[in-house]
């Protein structure tokens, strides 16, 4: 990701592309602006860096990854440096140092600069009232908010409020709008293509360019709704019973269209590839599809093993429509139930939906590993050990294992065994290629196998 630059004489940060031109002699880099507001720097009021996402840098290694991804999902909301360390399994000194070397900034500050940013975004977007802003951005309290402003942004919510511009604030006809920033290029009508070939009959719908789904915010039923903006940027729109923990709810939803991959730093390693160079120049804007739900995609990964994608299709919308929990009067929009939870599947009787006998014991082994927490599906488990968690339980295998962890967003994450990869990587190389070929020819592509796969497939027609 790219980094903030900050000016020693104004005091000011600001985002790459900023129409600012200080001294070079006296511009200071930081990786991430949370760094920058911890070591005294505001955000500049012509850029905006606090409308952009870059949490992270290209060279952190795995476990800063995944914890900023439990950061970013609400681990220190209410909860400590030390519980986060636990998690991970590893000391609070250790994560705090790992933190500072990487980041430039501690765990809570992290956490406290992506509530603010979120904050200063609804408040420029939104007509919510700073206390709905408050508890919908992760902070504890109002004054708890208020003391964050001043902190990061040297003014309170109030007056941030009345520095918006016209052109911010989004009206929607029902639900509330954000903004969700996208960096690097996205195809958003390749992905949107991917989602609609695969969406599950009352819990997804994609129509006139939309991607819709059932969601469940604290066991209560919503919708969210993506669209693309004009920006650029995607446009959420977002239907709940509450806008406590927003801030979660967005994340969550970048995920789906996977908009904080490093698309950059994928194709300077694969770009010169003979086999993937031609894929990606033809489709720059493709990234791994992400997911809300892990859970329900690794359901619908069992599901679909040697069946075709309208077979599996069939049978998951079967299995929503009878063990799914339905929710009313959201029919116009295409939708009608959530997905059933890991415990519901763990214990349900899958017989007369069209699976296999072994497919269903499948599931049901899944759903009760999950339910366990045998399978740690939320980014605390390394990229090993989510592998080995997976292939360990009955009926699941590498394949399984591999696109569960590629749709959870595990950048190295190849399916070698993929037919749809095979069949690509023997028309593009003119040789017979099997699972352990294709394992051989991906080595070359780590650690961004994930963007590979998802060229091959499309190459390969899936």
């Amino acid at each position: 990701m790219t980094g903030f630059s900050a000016v020693l004489t104004t005091g000011i940060y600001c985002r790459p592309g900023c129409a600012a031109r200080p001294n070079p002699r006296n511009v200071r880099e930081f990786s991430t602006a949370a760094a920058a507001e911890a070591a005294g720097f505001r955000a500049c009021l012509r850029c905006r860096p606090y409308r952009g996402e870059a949490p992270l840098v290209a060279s952190a290694p795995e476990l800063v990854c995944r914890s900023v991804r439990l950061v970013l999902d609400g681990a220190l909301d209410g909860q400590t440096e030390q519980h986060l360390g636990s998690r991970l399994g590893i000391s609070p000194r250790h994560l705090r140092r790992l933190f500072a070397e990487h980041l430039g900034v501690t765990p809570d500050h992290l956490a406290r600069s992506r509530r603010a940013h979120f904050a200063r975004r609804l408040l420029d977007d939104t007509d919510l009232t700073i206390t709905e802003i408050a508890f919908a951005s992760g902070f504890g309290s109002v004054r708890q908010f208020n003391r964050a402003c001043m902190d990061i942004f040297r003014e309170p919510p109030r007056a941030l409020r009345a520095r918006r511009r016209n052109a911010d604030r989004l009206v929607a006809d029902g639900g509330l709008t954000l903004r969700l920033p996208c960096s690097d290029e996205l195809d958003w009508d390749l992905m949107l293509g991917y989602f609609q070939a695969r969406a599950i009959a009352g819990v997804e719908h994609v129509n006139a360019g939309t991607y819709r789904r059932t969601v469940a915010i604290e066991g209560n039923p919503g919708v969210i709704e993506l669209s693309r903006g004009a920006s650029g940027d995607l446009l959420l729109r977002v239907h709940l019973p509450h806008w406590e923990g927003l801030i979660h709810v967005a994340e969550r939803a970048r995920r789906i269209f996977n908009l904080d991959a490093d698309v950059a730093a994928a194709t300077s390693l694969l770009g010169d590839s003979a086999i993937l160079g031609p894929l990606l120049r033809a489709r720059p804007g493709l990234r791994p599809p992400g997911t809300w739900d892990p859970f329900e995609s690794g359901v619908r990964a069992i599901i679909g093993q040697q069946v075709s994608v309208a077979g599996a299709n069939t049978i998951i919308g079967r299995l929503v429509q009878r063990h799914g929990t339905a929710v009313p009067g959201l029919r116009q929009l295409g939708l009608t139930h959530l997905f059933p939870t890991p415990a519901m599947l763990a214990t349900t009787d899958l017989d007369g939906i069209g699976l296999t006998g072994s497919r269903a014991r499948a599931v049901k082994a899944f759903a009760r590993a999950v339910a366990e927490e045998r399978i740690a599906l939320d980014g605390s488990a390394s990229s090993a050990e989510l592998l080995a968690s997976i292939v360990a339980t009955p009926g699941l295998g590498p394949w399984t294992a591999q696109y569960i962890a590629l749709r959870l967003g595990e950048p190295d994450a190849f399916p070698a065994t993929d037919l749809g990869i095979r069949r690509a990587l023997e028309r593009l190389t003119g040789r017979p290629v099997d699972g352990r070929r294709a394992e051989e020819l991906a080595e070359q592509w780590r650690p961004h196998r994930a963007d590979a796969a998802t060229h091959l497939w499309l190459a390969g027609g899936a």
